[in-house]
């Protein structure tokens, strides 16, 4: 079973940066495609950024240029830093994986990113 927990989100002032982790649980990490979304209330979740197992990556356009997507398959942890945050980027982060060869995704619990003076 493949367990997701993230955690870097808090509170920082619009500008500033943050750099949020997501640990996985279980084996075969880096056979999994991972990814970054986003939740803002009242909103559907949109994906932020995602890093196939082979190494490439794409960003959603509103983050392009500011967030960057990583993994260390060594320490079985994905990572996003996120830098000129705005107050549009206020919302609750969820990391996916799912095997490369396809079946279930897996979503961690959340982890909250709030941008305001």
């Amino acid at each position: 079973q493949v367990q997701l927990v993230e955690s870097g989100g808090a509170l920082v002032q619009p500008g500033g940066s943050l750099r949020l982790s997501c640990a996985v649980s279980g084996n075969g990490f880096s056979f999994y495609d991972m990814g970054w979304y986003r939740q803002a209330p009242g909103k559907q979740r949109e994906r932020v950024a995602r890093m196939t197992s082979g190494g490439t990556i794409d960003y959603a356009e509103s983050v392009k240029g500011r967030f960057t997507i990583s993994r260390d398959n060594a320490k079985n942890t994905m990572y996003l830093q996120m830098n000129s945050l705005k107050p549009g980027d206020t919302a609750v982060y969820y990391c996916k994986a799912q095997h490369r060869w396809g079946g279930a995704d897996y979503w961690g619990q959340g982890t909250q990113v709030t941008v305001s003076l």
